[in-house]
């Protein structure tokens, strides 16, 4: 099983109210920064793009 090298969001504050991502070539993991051990969210590069574009789209909009 490979190891997962997670990554801080970058628009995390102080606190635990974070999220944490991991992605390889197959897959990106997101956790919460106030449980990593806990459940793990996985998705394909291509859905989890998809997902940041569309945030992105939106929010220029509002």
């Amino acid at each position: 099983m490979t190891t997962l090298h997670w990554q801080k969001s970058s628009y995390c504050a102080q606190g635990e109210a974070c999220i944490h991502i991991a992605a390889d070539q197959q897959s990106v993991a997101l956790t919460e920064s106030s449980d990593p051990s806990g459940a793990i969210l996985r998705t394909s590069p291509d859905a989890w793009a998809a997902l940041i574009r569309t945030v992105k789209e939106t929010r220029t909009r509002g």
